[in-house]
């Protein structure tokens, strides 16, 4: 099982390229980061997890230009979003964007798209909740027909355009590797699209079997992110064989986020194959 980290790189913790440095020197197979445009002031959207909304979603950089500095300083780690809130994006710059990081990180980009879960992030974007899944899976592929057709188009309910070129292609074939974000309905469409599952890591290892029960025997590629540092958490997952789980990095600044990183690089050691 390989073993990444997420975060959020904001303008307040370790910069984007001294994290990448970091990861590669203690051996994380990857990096994923998430993704907020903005806040809106308004409230109505609880935060899943309960309680305050943290911080880091109120700051939190571009993920594509970070993720992009961060190739620039590292030749091996994977370079991912968990996830992109595509539904709030223009699918041919999202499409060129994540080309470019492929093409740029010598093939190392993985496309993690979502639905997200803040309506009025959503709504500032003109995104209509109620339609949000039908938008996602022709997003999927209009993205697919650019990255892979030299003369792509794609004609459907929520996004239409008429034979274009984009180019760079992305180095990795046919493209990079996607995962779609979520619970039940997200493992659902990736079935349906033949991509990966990225589900919110569980609490406990009690619970791994019955998280992924939802793909009934079905070979889907899962990414469980973030998982907790508990080592029978990470068992469960390693004997249920996801591919890969990440670690939840706290937004800190640099001397206390290498110390965290040092304490993950340990426990993930036991995982290197």
């Amino acid at each position: 099982m390989k073993i990444g980290i997420n975060t959020f790189v904001t303008d307040e913790a370790i910069g984007a390229a001294a994290l990448g440095r970091a990861l590669e020197e203690r051996g994380f197979e990857s990096l994923f980061l998430a993704e907020h445009s903005h806040i809106p002031a308004s409230r109505k959207s609880p935060y899943p997890r309960g309680g305050e909304l943290p911080r880091q979603y109120f700051r939190t950089l571009d993920p594509f230009v970070a993720l992009g500095a961060i190739a620039a300083v590292t030749e091996r780690l994977l370079l991912g979003t968990a996830v992109t809130l595509l539904i709030q994006r223009d699918v041919i710059h999202t499409a060129k964007e994540v080309a470019s990081l492929d093409h740029l990180s010598g093939g190392r980009a993985v496309f993690g798209a979502g639905v997200g879960w803040n309506r009025e992030e959503m709504a500032d974007h003109g995104t209509d909740p109620r339609t949000r899944g039908a938008l996602l899976d022709e997003q999927l592929a209009a993205i697919r027909a650019i990255w892979t057709d030299e003369l792509a188009e794609y004609h459907g309910e929520f996004i239409d355009f008429d034979p274009l070129y984009a180019w760079p292609k992305p180095i990795q074939r046919p493209h990079p590797p996607i995962y779609i974000g979520g619970a039940n309905a997200a493992a659902e469409r990736a079935a349906r699209h033949g991509v990966g599952w990225i589900p919110n890591g569980v609490t406990s290892a009690t619970e791994v079997a019955e998280q992924l029960a939802v793909l009934d025997g079905r070979d889907i590629p899962v990414t469980a992110c973030p998982v907790p540092a508990d080592p029978t958490v990470l068992d469960a997952y390693a004997e249920a064989g996801v591919e890969r789980v990440t670690l939840s990095l706290p937004t800190h600044p640099e001397a206390d986020a290498l110390r965290k990183l040092d304490e993950f690089a340990e426990l993930a050691q036991r995982y290197a194959a």
